[in-house]
C-alpha cells in the first residue's frame, strides 16, 4: 500500500505539477529559435460545417476581413450534409468568392478532410472551425512561421471570453484556469521543439504535408499535427492568431467537449502506437506527460485514495487524507452552490479538475464501447 500511495501520488504530481516545471527550467536550457520573416504563399481556408446557420455568415465575413491579400486567399466552406440554412447563407457567399462543397450525406468531419485538403490551391491549409471569430491578422501572423522550412504546422489559441449572464462562474472560472494552464505548455513544448497537437479552433499546415486520415478519427487536430511531426517537421505555437469563443461555459457543455477529446485520445493511441515510441516519436517525452499520463490521472487518484484509507497508521497519512477530502469536498461545493459563491477559485479548479477527470473516466467507457460517434450532434 506505501509503494502504491507513492507511486499514485509522484505520477500525479508529476503531471499535472512537475511536467509543467519540467518545460520551463527545459525551455530555459534549450530554446530552438523559428525564424519567422514577412511571407505570402498563396492560402487556402478551410471549414468543414454542419447546421451552423447561427454563426456561419458572420465567419465567413470575419475572414473576407482579413489582413491578406484576396488574391492569395482562397476560402472553401465543405457543407457536412446541412439541413438548416446554412447552405442558402453559404449560396449568398459564393457571388463574393467563397467556394462551397455541399454533401448529401453526413460523413463527419476527417472524411470531408480527405476529399477537400487535396482540391486546395493554397500551399497552406488554415484549418477553422465555424463557431469562432478569428482576428483579423490571425492568417498573416500563422504563416510568418512557415520561413522557417523546419515548421509544418502552426497552432493559434483559442481565448475564451466572459459571458456577462453566465449562470455557471465554477466551470467558466475553472475551465478559463485550464486553458490559461494548457497555453502555457503549448507554448514552452513549441519553444522546445513542436506543440503536442494544435487547437482546433484555428490551426494552420503545409498541404503538401498532409496524409489523409481514418474516416471515424475524433481528434484531427491531435492526429494531424503529430502526424507532421512524424515528418520531421515543427509543430509550433503562435500566440497572436487568436480565436474568440464567446460561447457560454458550463459543466455540461465541457463535460461533453472533454469526453470527445478524451475518447479521441484513447483512439489515437490505441491505433498509432509509434506514439508510445521513443525511438520514432522525437516528442516522446512530451506525449507521454502531456497526454498519456492525463488518461491515466482517474486511475492514479483513485488509488492514491484507496491506499490512504489504508494507511492511516500516523499524522502523516491522516493529513494526507484530510487534504484530498477537502480537494473533493471543495469540488462538490463548488458542483452544488456555484451561482451562490460565483465560481471563486478555491472551488472552480476543483471543480473543473474532478469534472474533466471524471470526463476522462466516460470518454475511456464510450472509446471501448464505440459510443462515441464521429458525426455532430
Amino acid at each position: 500500500m506505501i509503494a502504491i500511495f507513492w507511486i499514485s501520488a509522484l505520477l500525479i504530481v508529476y503531471t499535472f505539477v512537475g511536467y509543467p516545471l519540467v518545460l520551463v527550467l527545459w525551455a530555459r536550457a534549450k530554446a530552438s529559435e523559428i525564424r519567422c520573416a514577412d511571407y505570402e504563399p498563396d492560402v487556402s481556408v478551410l471549414i468543414i460545417a454542419r447546421n451552423e446557420e447561427a454563426s456561419i455568415g458572420n465567419k465567413l465575413t470575419n475572414i473576407l476581413a482579413m489582413d491578406y491579400p484576396a488574391e492569395k486567399l482562397q476560402i472553401v466552406v465543405a457543407s457536412d450534409a446541412s439541413t438548416d440554412r446554412s447552405n442558402a447563407i453559404l449560396s449568398e457567399f459564393e457571388t463574393r468568392g467563397v467556394k462551397v462543397v455541399t454533401g448529401f450525406s453526413q460523413r463527419g468531419k476527417p472524411a470531408n478532410l480527405n476529399e477537400c485538403v487535396p482540391e486546395l490551391s493554397g500551399e497552406i491549409v488554415v484549418l477553422m472551425d465555424a463557431r469562432q471569430n478569428v482576428g483579423v491578422d490571425a492568417i498573416r501572423a500563422m504563416v510568418r512561421n512557415f520561413k522557417d522550412p523546419l515548421v509544418g504546422a502552426v497552432s493559434g489559441e483559442l481565448m475564451l471570453i466572459p459571458q456577462a449572464n453566465d449562470s455557471n462562474k465554477s466551470a467558466s472560472n475553472g475551465v478559463g484556469f485550464y486553458w490559461r494552464y494548457e497555453k502555457f505548455m503549448r507554448r514552452l513544448e513549441s519553444e522546445i521543439d513542436s506543440c503536442v497537437g494544435a487547437t482546433g479552433a484555428v490551426y494552420a499546415i503545409r498541404k503538401r504535408l498532409f496524409h489523409p486520415i481514418a474516416s471515424d478519427t475524433l481528434l484531427d487536430d491531435f492526429l494531424i499535427p503529430m502526424n507532421i511531426v512524424r515528418q520531421g517537421y515543427r509543430v509550433v505555437f503562435e500566440p497572436a492568431a487568436i480565436a474568440w469563443d464567446a460561447a457560454e461555459i458550463t459543466a455540461a457543455s465541457e463535460f461533453r467537449r472533454k469526453t470527445r477529446t478524451i475518447a479521441g485520445n484513447f483512439q489515437i493511441f490505441a491505433r498509432e502506437s509509434w506514439l508510445l515510441d521513443p525511438w520514432v516519436n522525437r516528442l516522446w517525452i512530451q506525449t507521454i506527460s502531456h497526454k498519456f499520463f492525463r488518461l491515466t490521472a482517474p486511475v492514479f487518484l483513485l488509488l492514491l485514495f484507496i491506499s490512504n484509507v489504508f494507511l492511516l497508521t500516523n499524522a502523516f497519512f491522516v493529513l494526507c487524507l484530510v487534504l484530498q477530502l477537502l480537494f473533493y469536498g471543495a469540488a462538490l461545493v463548488g458542483h452544488t452552490t456555484e451561482s451562490r459563491w460565483r465560481g471563486i477559485r478555491l472551488l472552480s479548479v476543483p471543480y473543473a479538475f474532478c469534472v474533466l477527470n471524471w470526463a476522462t473516466v466516460i470518454g475511456f467507457s464510450r472509446f471501448l464501447s464505440g459510443r462515441q460517434k464521429i458525426v455532430w450532434k
